[in-house]
């Protein structure tokens, strides 16, 4: 990829720049040749990676290293895009938002700090990925469990930042940070909730502090860079058993979150509840040609043959019930008689015991898997995606309304209708699953005018998306638009005053800095 530089910059003064921060990490760890851009940029990008450019990648080891790196953007003026892995794939993956930005890879920083097995949880930096810490679990035979999303190739504590989803009781991931040191932009470096008090104790038990409480303004912002995080983990239960029902027709989707919401809000169930459509199964057993050659939308018809041949339902319910056996009995025969009264098949039973093995691909066990990156793969060629992901209350009528919604749009698309959802108490999220082929030029264009119509038109009906890919972010950020936007003036005015020279990734989120609010897009992809 070529050189675009930062904004503002000459070439003199980038090269003097990226000689300093060498003198901070190493030269080793300032990468600025047309192959390391290549691999800092957008891999699943809706047409060229360089729309979103980095112009250098810096590879910190500590946070005093951050700190260092941080003074010297701001004497350079050079703006920096913190990534913990750069795995954020179908969400931009590390490409900074402001082209030429230089990307702040801290996955280098990749220490598991502290692991307490009776209080249940890890004091971990960014670099520490859901593989990484799940050997950790398993060569250290500590009883917790971690909470893991579809993807695992990605950094904990980015994915809780991000706002990611787990399928454990745990799933919530920004729930379960509990205590955060951040690097500021002016390069102080802070402490949140306990952790203000210098050695405290009880840092990662207790999740406020005295005072205001600024764990969330780290989480999906441009504030600050988090160095370390303290992450809850579930203690190993005794037993678990997972219930499966394959659930035959589109619209009952209402009934099945009438049912079962009510369950997850009462405890009964405690996990995330992901309920994926019959697209999702198929993609795992090959790829689009395989079942459908021709251009346009799947019809209804072959949809039909499809579920009659691999018996599948258009939705599948697999949840999972955890703790003592007597426990998981009582609440599985809870679940078990509010399903029948809708659906006289029986789940299928799948009983855990200590000692047991553990599926080495189950994600409602706490199992870090790539597996459902098969969903890339299902167009042909480069194969990419975007997830269209907004959250709707929990609710049977507001669950229908969305699936209608959605499903037109994408219908009058002619594209695949890939959508799942996902219970988390109150509220459903709802993923729309958008794949193309990255050498598809008219395929990308198409998507792009979907993913536009998607956002204005669910923002009509009175909902947003709650993460989106870099190129949408402004767009998304315009939905927000409650007394004239009165948020974004907020984090505007907060983002100015920590950050006056707009160095920490501007435009995440839609904030931008005063220093480059006139590079925003006003709302474009």
């Amino acid at each position: 990829m070529e050189l675009k530089l930062p904004p503002h910059l000459t070439p003199a003064q980038f090269q003097t720049a990226l000689k300093d921060f060498a003198s901070v990490v190493g030269p080793g760890w300032v990468l600025s040749s047309d192959e390391d851009r290549d691999a800092y940029s957008d891999v699943y990008a809706p047409g060229e990676a360089a729309q979103w450019p980095p112009s250098a990648a810096i590879s910190p080891a500590s946070v005093e290293e951050v700190r260092a790196i941080v003074r010297l953007a701001n004497r350079y003026k050079t703006p920096l895009w913190p990534v913990s892995r750069g795995k954020n794939l179908g969400y931009g993956t590390a490409a900074p938002r402001l082209p030429g930005s230089i990307v702040l890879d801290l996955g280098r920083m990749n220490r598991i700090l502290e692991v307490d097995a009776a209080l249940g949880y890890a004091v971990l930096e960014p670099g520490v990925g859901f593989f990484d810490l799940y050997e950790h679990l398993q060569r250290t035979k500590t009883p917790l469990w971690m909470s893991v999303p579809g993807n695992a190739w990605g950094s904990v504590i980015g994915n809780a930042l991000d706002h990611g989803i787990g399928y454990t009781p745990y799933g919530l991931n920004a729930r379960n940070l509990c205590g955060i040191e951040a690097v500021l932009p002016d390069g102080d470096l802070v402490r949140t909730g306990l952790g203000a008090m210098a050695n405290n104790k009880a840092w990662h038990v207790f999740p406020f502090g005295y005072g205001p409480t600024w764990d969330l303004m780290f989480s999906q912002s441009n504030m600050g860079i988090v160095t370390k995080a303290g992450v809850w983990l579930m203690p190993a239960p005794e037993t678990s058993l997972e219930l499966i029902w394959d659930i035959p027709e589109e619209g009952d989707i209402g009934w099945v979150i009438d049912t079962l919401a009510p369950l997850k809000i009462a405890g009964v169930v405690d996990q995330s509840i992901f309920i994926p459509s019959w697209l999702g199964k198929i993609v795992l057993k090959g790829q689009r040609r395989d079942f459908w050659d021709k251009p346009g939308a799947i019809p209804e018809w072959r949809v039909k043959e499809l579920l009659t041949q691999y018996k599948l339902g258009y939705w599948q319910v697999a949840l999972r019930l955890y703790g003592d056996e007597g426990i998981v009995k009582a609440r599985a025969d809870v679940v078990k008689a509010a399903m029948a009264r809708h659906l006289k098949t029986p789940p299928v039973e799948n009983w855990w015991r200590q000692g047991d093995p553990v599926n080495a691909m189950d994600i409602t066990m706490g199992v870090p898997s790539a597996v459902p990156l098969q969903m890339s793969d299902w167009i042909g060629g480069r194969g990419a995606h975007l997830g269209f992901s907004p959250v709707v209350p929990a609710t049977g009528a507001a669950v229908t309304d969305q699936l209608k919604r959605s499903r037109k749009i994408i219908g009058d698309a002619d594209v695949d209708f890939y959508a799942s959802f996902t219970i988390g108490g109150r509220f459903a999220n709802n993923v729309n699953m958008l794949m193309y082929d990255r050498d598809d030029a008219a395929g990308i264009a198409k998507m792009r005018r979907l993913f536009d119509v998607l956002i204005t038109e669910t923002a009509k009906a009175g909902y947003a998306e709650y993460r989106t890919h870099l190129g949408w972010m402004d767009k998304v950020n315009a939905t927000f638009d409650f007394n004239d936007h009165a948020m974004r003036r907020l984090n505007e005015r907060v983002k100015t005053a920590l950050d006056p020279n707009g160095i920490l990734a501007p435009g995440k989120q839609g904030v931008w800095p005063a220093a480059y609010r006139d590079l925003s897009n006003g709302g474009k992809a």
